[in-house]
């Protein structure tokens, strides 16, 4: 099973991105942050003849998420939740959904988060604040997620930066923002809940990113980032066989400042 999260940076300019992109990687599932679209100019059409459905959570100009999912029954995509509960948060930044065990052909359901996380701004602004807040929220809602499904990914945009391996330059970068302790605390809190992330699972190396600069050659010259994540629960762990950033996206004509990153899953056995 193939799971996969791509920040599109505007789905209005990148859909023939996308479209190309599903057609090559053909992933089971897909999580998409910053659509930047409102739901009603969503383009359901389009992904349902390229063989997905869709779920989305949208508002206009900023934000936006959406799960993608392979088209094998009419209602692959349940039990949606797009607020997280108690936080007042008209930013449309986090999906949740189930995909049933019987459209797997496996005997669990998976359940599915996709989060784009708050940027900050900057370490000390309001903005920056809100994003700690923001992510202690999410903690408790994953904390929920987690006792109620044993099978639980959590993916998607997390403007943080795990750890100096995922900076191309830790001394340039210190404490600032996407990189500060209190940032990374946040992130380790959530993963602390039992969640790992895929890729380090298989790859301890630095140098290796998800996001880059538009200005300076940053693609180039691999001056990046890696802060585009896929989290899986520790029921799922054991079944990660591959986990990779996609850089060709990046190297297309007019591109997200993304790429996309992958998850391939052994499918879920049964746990008797």
């Amino acid at each position: 099973m193939k799971i996969a999260s791509w920040n599109v940076n505007s789905l209005n300019v990148r859909l023939p991105h996308l479209l190309q992109w599903l057609a090559a990687a053909q992933p089971d599932l897909v999580a998409l942050q910053e659509t930047k679209l409102e739901d009603a100019k969503f383009p359901v059409t389009e992904l349902a003849a390229a063989g997905y459905q869709a779920v989305f959570s949208g508002q206009r100009s900023y934000n936006g998420v959406a799960l993608l999912a392979r088209q094998t029954t009419a209602s692959n995509l349940v039990d949606v939740v797009t607020d997280i509960p108690g936080l007042d948060d008209p930013q449309r930044r986090i999906l949740a959904a189930t995909i049933p065990a019987s459209t797997l052909g496996v005997a669990r359901p998976l359940r599915v988060v996709n989060l784009y996380v708050v940027n900050g701004k900057a370490v000390g602004d309001t903005k920056y604040t809100y994003k700690l807040e923001w992510m202690a929220a999410v903690k408790a809602f994953l904390a929920n997620e987690l006792a109620r499904h044993p099978d639980l990914v959590v993916l998607g945009d997390f403007n943080i930066c795990p750890d100096d391996r995922d900076v191309y330059d830790p001394a340039a970068w210190g404490d600032a923002i996407l990189c500060s302790p209190p940032e990374r605390a946040a992130l380790k809190a959530i993963t602390d809940l039992g969640l790992h992330d895929s890729f380090r699972v298989l790859e301890p190396e630095a140098g290796h990113y998800s996001w880059w600069d538009y200005r300076q050659g940053a693609f180039r010259r691999n001056m990046g980032l890696r802060i585009d994540l896929i989290l899986v629960a520790e029921a799922l762990k054991s079944m990660i066989t591959s986990a990779a950033i996609d850089r060709e996206p990046r190297r297309w004509e007019r591109p997200s400042d993304h790429a996309p990153v992958t998850l391939e899953l052994a499918r879920i056995a049964d746990p008797r």
